[in-house]
């Protein structure tokens, strides 16, 4: 019996060699030391640091969780990033790659701790796993701080990505605390003070308690009875379809009509003698080639070119070079050809491109700077176009502007118009507000039920990523803006889905799962 002991005794040291050597790269057995009974798990000093490890793997997985929830505004980072850089990179893509890496260093030092408190071993973090520490935790920080301060609504996405990721993230939760329950049993058994056992188990109970609990305060819309989801929301594709062609351009509109989007959606700029045409930007530097037709001009308003100068430059080929989107596919040979040989639109082409496909269209009109000869006339000129120029049937146009509304509706009692906020009810039915165009980060099922009794709609923008589709189909939104009609036309129902019922029986059955193996690990 002694001799089988010792031999598996023996087999088990490799094993802790591995865990103390790439925690404290103490590979030898005689440079590690057993907790001893009663006795701390570590010298003060690392019980000091401990906690740091702690607060870097807590800081490292709430950014990591908010960068991987913000993949739907991905391009508003990158387009940012431009603005202040100059040149185009997928910044949101390495800053996701840095953010998986350090969370994932952090969390194989966490596990091996907890490997090494379960077999009883005292812990000594090698210094070059302290300085890693700091930095993951530096990092996660200052990236958190400033994302806060220059971003502060992707908290909004990350509150409403609860609603979808809570019940996955409850179970998640409760499982480490099952697996945590190992070395927390270990060290209270081994203390010989009531009261250690108490500061080791309380702490531990606590938390446990609060995640039984938590669901109760949970709310999404996508729990709810069978039969009683709302239709899919309509697609409108935003400056057509920019993961699929150059934003912007005809190629890009129809690529959403084929695809099935019921709307476009686009931004209208005034040139400087007076042709409304689609430009996002205040410059033409990102999307056409003014650096390599007028490299003196690349910072020039748009508007201030004529249309004739607008008419040389090429609108696509930034699209071929750049790729604006991490999940940019591959296109056919035909594709990058058409793609290259893009061209500013005017907003009349556009308009008649709609009216043929019975497409709605929704615009962000610019005012022109100053000493434009259309500055004053801006909303004039637009309406010429719309109602004289392109043919398109008034009803097709969801009317956003808010300038000279009321003359809008008189000289186009057609147009269907749409409010860009929120307002009291009474307010925008005196208005003759039909729709309103939100960010997504608005979205709240019961403001939507509120103005839908009224009959006002709701569209909410930018929205891309199947989760956060999914969340404005439960909530019972009208229509979205989107970046990929491609992929949300292929969706047949929301991503997550259940009767109160089901969440109700996944809780209990969890909790229950739960507390059955923690009582057998602290019996045992």
């Amino acid at each position: 019996v002694v001799r089988r002991r010792l031999l598996q005794r023996y087999e088990h040291q490799p094993f802790i060699s591995c865990l103390a050597g790439f925690y404290s790269c103490r590979w030898k057995r005689y440079q590690r030391r057993r907790t001893e009974p009663g006795k701390c798990c570590c010298k003060t000093r690392e019980c000091v640091f401990f906690p740091l490890l702690v607060g870097a793997f807590c800081f490292s997985l709430v950014f990591l969780y908010m960068w991987s929830e913000a993949k739907n505004d991905y391009n508003n980072f990158d387009w940012y990033n431009y603005g202040n850089l100059g040149f185009w990179f997928l910044w949101s893509l390495v800053l996701l790659i840095v953010a998986a890496i350090l969370f994932t260093y952090i969390t194989l030092l966490l596990v091996l701790a907890m490997c090494l408190l379960a077999e009883g071993q005292q812990l000594y973090l090698h210094w070059s796993h302290k300085i890693g520490t700091f930095l993951v935790l530096g990092f996660s920080i200052t990236a958190l701080f400033i994302l806060s301060v220059l971003w502060g609504d992707q908290w909004k996405t990350v509150r409403l990505s609860f609603q979808i990721t809570a019940p996955y993230l409850h179970i998640g939760a409760i499982t480490i605390m099952v697996l945590l329950s190992w070395p927390v049993a270990l060290h209270a058994i081994r203390a010989d003070k009531k009261v250690v056992q108490v500061i080791i188990v309380g702490p531990y109970l606590a938390i446990l308690l609060f995640l039984f609990l938590i669901p109760l305060g949970m709310y999404s819309p996508c729990i709810r009875e069978m039969g009683t989801l709302g239709p899919k929301p309509a697609l409108i594709g935003h400056r057509g379809a920019p993961m699929l062609a150059p934003e912007n351009t005809e190629m890009s509109f129809q690529k959403t009509i084929e695809h099935g989007a019921d709307g476009l959606e686009t931004d209208v700029t005034i040139s400087y003698d007076g042709v409304p045409f689609l430009m996002h930007d205040s410059t033409l530097r990102r999307t056409t080639n003014i650096k390599e037709r007028y490299p003196n001009d690349t910072v020039q308003n748009a508007a201030l070119f004529s249309w004739d100068t607008l008419q040389e430059l090429n609108a696509g080929t930034w699209f071929l070079k750049d790729k604006p989107f991490s999940c940019l596919g591959s296109l056919s040979r035909a594709d990058q050809n058409q793609a290259m040989n893009q061209s500013i639109y005017k907003l009349s082409n556009f308009l008649r491109l709609a009216d043929s496909q019975n497409k709605v269209v929704i615009f962000d009109l610019y005012r022109p700077p100053e000493k434009h000869p259309y500055r004053n006339s801006w909303i004039n000129r637009t309406l010429e176009v719309i109602l004289n120029e392109s043919g398109i049937r008034p009803h097709l146009v969801l009317w956003l502007e808010d300038d000279m509304r009321s003359f809008v509706q008189s000289v186009a009692p057609g147009f269907q118009q749409t409010m860009g906020r929120k307002a009291p009810v009474e307010n925008l039915l005196m208005d003759n507000i039909v729709k309103l165009n939100l960010a997504y980060t608005e979205m709240s099922s019961e403001d939507i039920r509120k103005y839908a009794e009224k009959n006002i709609t709701t569209n909410f923008y930018v929205i891309s990523e199947p989760w956060l589709f999914s969340l404005a189909w439960c909530s019972g939104a009208h229509s979205v803006t989107t970046n990929a009609v491609h992929t949300l036309k292929n969706l047949s129902q929301p991503l997550f889905l259940m009767t109160p019922q089901q969440y109700n029986i996944m809780w209990i059955l969890t909790d229950l799962t739960s507390v059955l193996l923690i009582s057998l690990i602290f019996a045992l």
